[in-house]
């Protein structure tokens, strides 16, 4: 598949009017994420959660060449567990579809101040109504840490549920400005997986990180209401609880980036080369190195140019 990338985006007025204010880009600047206007029609909502389900069931438009070794891939023998699936805007055509439109791109670019933006990565989120599974509680991080073969510091997150979606579902809770938090130290345990640590030592971080920035944890359950979606900082941590209501918890953790993100090489400190997913997928560079810009993998949603 190669997406047709286009030389111009346009958007209805309806949808111009739907568009972060001034004072929502600042909003944003000062608080690290930002919950939208109704981006999204209840059918277009539903056409997602339809269409995630027949992906549960085994339909594929395509399916990626190779899996890379960090690959989050739920299959049914995984059992009743907190399903993640990447790549779904590349293996599933109605999801996409609905992903690349514009308007969802434009917000985020006014969010994130730049001029292009592209796809990073998606992952559809199924997390069952098992108040006691523990992979239903995601622990504290910020998702920069696991980008660090990314040049840019202004890539976010859009968080996208396919109903309302509240604490007792164990929706994304945000801690409020720890985007603008210096850390404590950099080590190479913070581009690790959040899965690949203990959650106790995670907790402890992020009170640790605070206290060095002289400010409280706070905590922000954010409710969203269906067709609306949250946005956050790639530096703001976040987390969520437990599902326990009486249906799943369904949704699309959409990662964006600026059109300046560039692949740079990273390495830790036994000199061991970090990779990501897409390094092993996406077309080369003349210089030889992973390009994200790949159309491809990486569409383009959004230019001003």
């Amino acid at each position: 598949m190669t997406v047709q990338e286009s030389a111009a985006f346009t958007l209805t007025d309806e949808e111009r009017e739907l568009l972060p204010s001034d004072e929502d880009v600042l909003f944003y600047a000062e608080h690290g994420w930002f919950l939208s206007k109704k981006l999204f029609t209840d059918e277009e909502v539903d056409l997602l959660e339809s269409a995630s389900e027949r992906f549960y069931a085994g339909h594929r438009d395509r399916t990626l060449p190779v899996r890379p070794p960090k690959l989050a891939y739920w299959e049914p023998e995984h059992g009743d567990v907190q399903r993640h699936n990447d790549y779904i805007h590349y293996e599933d055509d109605t999801i996409g579809r609905i992903l690349r439109k514009p308007l969802l791109g434009a917000v985020a670019a006014r969010l994130a101040e730049a001029e292009e933006i592209r796809v990073f990565q998606s992952t559809l989120i199924f997390k069952p109504p098992v108040a006691e599974e523990t992979s239903n509680i995601v622990p504290w991080h910020f998702d920069r840490h696991y980008w660090s073969t990314s040049t840019s510091e202004r890539m976010l997150t859009a968080f996208i549920p396919f109903h309302d979606c509240d604490e007792e579902m164990g929706t994304i809770t945000m801690v409020d400005g720890s985007h603008n938090w210096k850390e404590t130290a950099d080590n190479d345990a913070t581009s690790l997986h959040f899965a690949e640590r203990d959650r106790s030592e995670l907790e402890v971080m992020l009170e640790e990180n605070a206290r060095y920035n002289g400010v409280e944890v706070r905590k922000i359950p954010v409710r969203i209401p269906k067709g609306h979606v949250n946005f956050h900082h790639c530096r703001t941590y976040h987390g969520s609880g437990p599902n326990v209501s009486d249906r799943p918890r369904r949704a699309i953790s959409f990662h964006l980036q600026d059109g300046g993100n560039r692949y740079r090489d990273f390495r830790r400190s036994d000199g061991a080369q970090v990779a990501y997913n897409h390094d092993v997928l996406v077309r080369r560079t003349a210089e030889g190195t992973p390009d994200y810009s790949d159309p491809e993998y990486l569409p383009l949603l959004w230019s001003s140019r």
